[in-house]
């Protein structure tokens, strides 16, 4: 009977023992974990563990340093703030430049301004309104996401700097970064801005006020199981001992329903 030959098969412990140490050291490659097996009294070759390592979807090199970008909004959401320009046409020929931040942990949305010039004085401003706006919840934020647009300055991240919130860049070219911001822009654009003629500044600031309003305390969100920002889900009620009554806002543009007796 001929003798098996080539490099014996790696112990299903030992595999397992990769595994474990790699899913709860996520910063050490697969040199690391191979170090740590040696201390351990565990005689198996460095490139098997990068063997076993990639051939169960794990990447053997130390690029494992930190979460990737959608693991730290998830767990970082309640620290997070995302804010985003958009611009919208005026009957009178201007075009007006908004700025709007809203939550990640409970998608509540700030307008903080609306002007036909967003210099960097005026961004810089609306930096302090939004740290005045949010008070003692200040101190909860961390993170600021922002793009690289040429209105926000040194001075409107100095703002947040001392209030203990620091600026995460995207980077360029990727609104896939900052998408519950740009998500929220669509929405704003398709539900509202689309379908309404808007004449000046200040019917834009007018509707716009109202969106906000109707976003943070009817909007449903999949985020929030189908509650609105600032308005929890009620407890379940028997629709046939009640009626539902249409309340539409922003002149018809918004439909919100409320039960009544």
């Amino acid at each position: 009977m001929r003798g098996r030959t080539g490099r014996p098969a790696t112990r299903r412990n030992i595999k397992a023992l990769v595994l474990r140490l790699a899913g709860e050291n996520p910063e050490w490659g697969y040199r690391r974990i191979h170090g740590e097996l040696a201390g351990l009294g565990a005689k198996v070759a460095a490139s098997t563990v990068w063997e076993i390592l990639k051939t169960n979807g794990i990447d053997p090199a130390p690029r494992r340093t930190g979460p990737t970008w959608s693991q730290f909004l998830r767990s970082q959401a309640d620290a997070i703030l995302a804010c985003g320009f958009f611009t919208v046409d005026l009957l009178n020929g201007t075009e007006a430049c908004v700025l709007a931040v809203i939550e990640h942990a409970t998608r509540r949305i700030r307008i903080l301004g609306v002007t036909l010039h967003p210099t960097g004085e005026w961004t810089t401003q609306q930096a302090r309104n939004l740290i005045m706006d949010l008070g003692e919840r200040a101190h909860r934020v961390k993170f600021m996401i922002r793009d690289r647009g040429p209105n926000y300055t040194a001075a409107f991240d100095a703002v947040l700097a001392d209030a203990g919130i620091r600026t995460v860049l995207c980077n360029v070219r990727t609104p896939r970064m900052n998408a519950i911001a740009e998500r929220w822009i669509g929405g704003c654009r398709r539900e509202l801005l689309d379908r309404t003629l808007i004449w000046n500044q200040a019917h834009l600031r007018r509707i716009l006020r109202r969106y906000e309003i109707h976003h943070n305390q009817h909007r449903p969100h999949r985020s929030l199981h189908g509650a609105a920002p600032l308005k929890p889900l009620p407890e379940p009620v028997d629709l046939d001992q009640c009626r539902v009554r249409r309340q539409a806002r922003i002149g018809g543009l918004i439909s919100e329903y409320r039960l009544v007796a």
